[in-house]
């Protein structure tokens, strides 16, 4: 395995590397979900927390994965995240970037105006903002892995026309496509059984890979 595989490995899921700063994060996350449900309650549209919970559902998913191509691969993951935090969940995964997914879904749909019929440049803006949103996840994504913060193995998945572009539809285009999906069922039926499913699928596979296969990640 890589030096940064090894690393991202140490001090997994352990918590005695618990940072303070993370209990005022959580906090902050709560306060949004909390008032977003207080709203829902009387608007009954849900659609700004349930595209939170895609969201961040689909970056479990994500990380589920590329966890499976580190043990499957017995060398790397396409990205690791081996620097301080306090907690990593997986080795791509920490408790910051957790934070940070499970309020990206609730930003992108306060940034969609009441009208969905509204465009922005000849693009659907929903989609608009897809691809917006995507493209400075990306470039924030370059300047973590300048710092160490994440490290990619693969030379398909680096700061190149073609690995940008990869780490930009498989990294995030698709998390907001999943966002658009749930928010445009017609039924709030519909919405929960698409949410369900994106946590399902990852909750599945980590059962098979920590509880049934013993994987380590």
């Amino acid at each position: 395995m890589t030096d940064a595989t090894l690393k991202a490995l140490e001090n997994l899921r352990d918590f005695s590397t618990m940072k303070w700063y993370a209990i005022p994060l959580l906090s902050i996350v709560f306060y949004i979900y909390t008032r977003e449900i207080k709203e829902a309650r009387q608007t009954q549209n849900w659609d700004a927390v349930l595209a939170g919970l895609t969201i961040l559902g689909v970056d479990f998913f994500n990380e589920t994965w590329n966890s499976w191509v580190m043990v499957l691969s017995g060398r790397s993951a396409f990205w690791t995240a081996p620097g301080d935090t306090a907690l990593r969940t997986m080795v791509g995964w920490n408790i910051e970037i957790m934070f940070m997914f499970s309020l990206m879904g609730i930003v992108y749909y306060h940034t969609l105006s009441d009208d969905r019929s509204d465009k922005i440049l000849g693009l659907p803006e929903m989609w608009f903002w897809a691809i917006g949103y995507s493209a400075f996840s990306v470039f924030v994504e370059c300047f973590l892995n300048l710092g160490g913060h994440l490290v990619w193995e693969y030379p398909f998945w680096e700061r190149s026309f073609k690995g940008v572009w990869l780490i930009f539809l498989i990294g995030y285009f698709h998390f907001f496509c999943a966002a658009i999906f749930t928010i445009t069922r017609k039924t709030l039926g519909a919405k929960l059984i698409f949410v369900g499913i994106c946590w399902a699928v990852p909750t599945v596979m980590n059962i098979l890979g920590l509880g049934i296969f013993n994987w380590h990640y």
